[in-house]
């Protein structure tokens, strides 16, 4: 389970964040690329954008069951 305190700091404030157990698996960027993107240097993903749209949320909800390490966690803030 993802963990607030372990969050890159890479990812935008809000509801949706990957945390340092991301493996690098392309799963979130591939489910949900208008919101997750890839830290090049550090070889994680994290939250560039937070959902704006029912579409949006959708993904970011399928790529955070989807994510095989569960690094995404959704605080519930906005």
């Amino acid at each position: 389970m993802a963990s607030v305190d372990d969050k890159y700091p890479d990812n935008v404030p809000g509801m949706f964040y990957v945390d340092t157990q991301c493996i690098d698996c392309d799963v979130c960027r591939d489910t949900a690329p208008n919101n997750f993107t890839r830290n090049d240097d550090g070889g994680y993903s994290y939250v560039f954008k937070q959902p704006e749209s029912d579409e949006e949320m959708e993904q970011c909800q399928e790529a955070m069951d989807a994510c095989p390490v569960e690094a995404i966690g959704n605080d519930g803030a906005e």
